[in-house]
């Protein structure tokens, strides 16, 4: 799939989602009713296209983006366990760096680790196919968007 599939994906599946997009990068949050102040919405899932904020994933290639997603602490665990991920968004990961992970982010079609985020249960996928997005890329956008939901309702109830 490619980025205008998944963006198209997300915004006709998903009810309340805003795409804000900078510098060809699209981020995804749920803004029920399009009013909701900026300080007040979820984020749930980017697409990233450069390497503008890390250099981890090469998405300087041509046609390579990352689609980065939001989940939950247990799915997150249930995925990757507890493997350590790079600590310094500004580096590049180093073949005898000991506190780079066992993963490549630049493999695509793979579920992993966000290279950065992934210490708060972010996970990422560079360039993926048709099947995966349908296997399992779906089930945690759906996991993502049901949370920034729960975040919202939350918050909307203390107010």
């Amino acid at each position: 799939m490619n980025e205008s599939e998944i963006s198209q994906y997300i915004t006709e599946t998903f009810e309340g989602v805003d795409v804000m997009i900078a510098s060809g990068d699209s981020f995804f949050f749920y803004n029920p009713d399009g009013n909701v102040p900026p300080d007040h919405r979820f984020m749930f899932a980017t697409i990233v296209t450069s390497d503008i904020n890390d250099q981890f994933s090469d998405l300087n290639r041509p046609s390579v983006f990352r689609l980065n997603i939001g989940i939950s602490k247990q799915t997150f665990r249930s995925l990757f366990g507890e493997r350590a991920l790079p600590s310094d968004k500004n580096s590049t990961p180093k073949s005898d760096d000991t506190s780079s992970s066992d993963y490549d982010f630049t493999a695509l079609n793979q579920v992993m680790p966000h290279p950065v985020y992934g210490r708060m249960y972010w996970t990422c996928i560079l360039n993926p196919s048709d099947e995966m997005f349908k296997t399992t890329v779906q089930t945690l956008l759906a996991e993502a968007y049901n949370m920034a939901v729960s975040k919202y309702r939350r918050l909307a109830a203390r107010s």
